[in-house]
Order: C-alpha cells, then structure tokens, then sequence
C-alpha cells in the first residue's frame, strides 16, 4: 500500500516507459507520414483530438472509480478482519475460565495465523510460510493436503472451541458468541477471495487503451504544422497524463496481487499479531513491519 512518502520518479517512469517509446515512434511516423502526403492527407481541425481527450477523460474517470471501489472494499474486509481479531480474543479470556490459559492462547495465536496465512494465500504465495512458530507441530501436520489453509486453520479453532463446550468449559451463551466471532472471519475470508478471483473486465482496459493511442495519433495530425522537436514532447506530456491514471486504476483494480498499491496485509497481520500478544501478557512481541521506502507490505 502506498503511504504518504515520497513516490520515486523512476518508479512513475517505469509504470508508463512502453507506452512514452510507443508514442514517439507512432508520433515521428505520423510525423513523416504528414509531410510525405502532405498533397493526401486532409488538415485535421483540433477539436477532433479534443473531443476524443474528453471521451477518454470521462471513461477514465468511471475506471478510476470502480478500481478505487475494489481497493477500498478490500481495505474495509482488513479492517473488519482487524477489529474482530481484537475481539475474539476479548471474549476467549472473558468467556473461558483463566484454568484455560494455555488453550485460549492456543487459539489466539493460530488466529494470527490465520492472518498470516491469508494475506499470503490471497497474494498467490506459500500459505504456511512463517506460521511454524505459532501453531503447534500437530496443527501444522494436520494442514496437509488442505487446499485451502486458512480455512483449516479456522475450522482447527473451531472445532477446538467446541471441544471446551464439551467439557463445560464454555457455557453455550459463550460458544455461540465466540463461534459468531468465526463465521465473521470466514466471511470475511470468503469477501477477500470473491474480490481477489473477480477478474475486471479486460476488455475495458484495451479499449480504452486503444483510445488513447488513437487520440496519440490524431492530435499528432492536428499539431502537423508544429515542428517535431515541440511537437514530440507535447504528444509525451499529454499521453503520458492519460497513460499514467490508467495504470493507476489497473494496480488498484486487483488490491491483492502483491504489488505497490496492495492493500498492506503483512503490515495489518502483525499489527494484530502485537495486538494479540499485549491482550495475552505476554513478552514475546514482534516488532512492527517498518515500510519499504514508499510503500508498506
């Protein structure tokens, strides 16, 4: 996720360097094209590129919108995830007798877990990566041949919960609300996976990156009586703009591919991970994930 630091150029260039080449070989073609037929080719009134520039402005505007729509909803699903994390270990030391101690941290600690293995599983990466030291040998067996990780960490939890109802040490008030404290999480999860499977249309991005190179091509005709070396910068300048808010809606479109502008999963997981432990009394705390440079992971 990007953070309020200041962004590299190189890291802008790099975002629409392709698209800067192909508009300056497209605009020296035009260019040469004008002039060999200029007996051929008609004069091109500005008003032309202008109306195409504000058809693009105002389908970039509805991309922009639906991609920041799609961020924002991840970022609330994380923020859910944040503030029932907090709570169900609330209730696990309200609820469970403090004889229990060893299991409610049991619990605790495979939940963050679970948010580890989230964040990972939804970012396409090993699921059970660094989540050794907090769940048991016999727990970490048992995620074998699971598909889907974080669901079996969550049912292990579930099913242990259940176990402490069966020994009454859990009254069944307590069971259901701390099972209702679960089914938040899996819908949660079950949010995350809709948004990270839910493909944007892709073909709205290529026509709209269509227009655009279109748009490159008729106000290079329009500008045909300006020299090229103020002509070739001004066609930069200008597509560049355009170019530069698509990628930004394209990164935004998809908050959970591991990249720049992801929503800050890792950063959130150990946040909860703290959290966690300072409700348990506990010494071991991790030390905060500092961000990387300009954006958090």
């Amino acid at each position: 996720m990007l953070i309020n630091k200041k962004i590299p150029i190189k890291y802008i260039f790099d975002k629409i360097k392709l698209d800067i080449l192909y508009v300056i070989i497209i605009g020296s073609l035009v260019k040469y094209l004008t002039i060999t037929f200029i007996d051929y080719i008609p004069p091109m009134n500005i008003s032309i590129p202008a109306f195409i520039g504000t058809a693009i402005s105002v389908l970039l505007s509805f991309n922009l919108n639906q991609s920041y729509d799609r961020w924002w909803e991840a970022r609330k699903v994380w923020g859910g995830i944040v503030n029932d994390s907090r709570s169900v270990v609330v209730q696990l030391q309200s609820f469970v007798s403090p004889e229990n101690k060893s299991v409610i941290e049991q619990i605790a600690l495979r939940h963050v877990a679970w948010c580890y293995s989230l964040g990972q599983n939804l970012r396409g990466q090993d699921p059970t990566k660094n989540i050794e030291n907090l769940i048991s040998a016999e727990d970490m067996s048992k995620l074998k041949g699971h598909t889907n990780v974080p669901l079996a960490l969550l049912q292990q939890s579930a099913r242990q919960v259940a176990d402490l109802r069966k020994t009454g040490a859990l009254t069944e008030f307590s069971h259901v609300q701390i099972n209702t404290s679960f089914v938040k999480f899996s819908d949660e999860m079950g949010m995350a996976e809709r948004i990270n499977s839910t493909v944007f249309p892709v073909t709205y991005r290529l026509f709209l990156h269509f227009m655009i190179y279109v748009f490159v091509v008729t106000l290079s005709i329009s500008l045909g009586e300006i020299a090229s070396a103020f002509e070739l910068p001004l066609l930069v300048v200008i597509s560049s703009c355009f170019f530069l808010l698509e990628s930004t809606a394209t990164h935004m479109q998809d908050p959970f591919r591991n990249r720049e502008h992801d929503t800050a999963m890792t950063t959130i997981a150990r946040n909860i991970h703290i959290n966690t432990i300072d409700l348990l009394g506990r010494t071991d705390k991790p030390e905060p994930i500092q961000p990387e440079s300009f954006y958090a992971l």
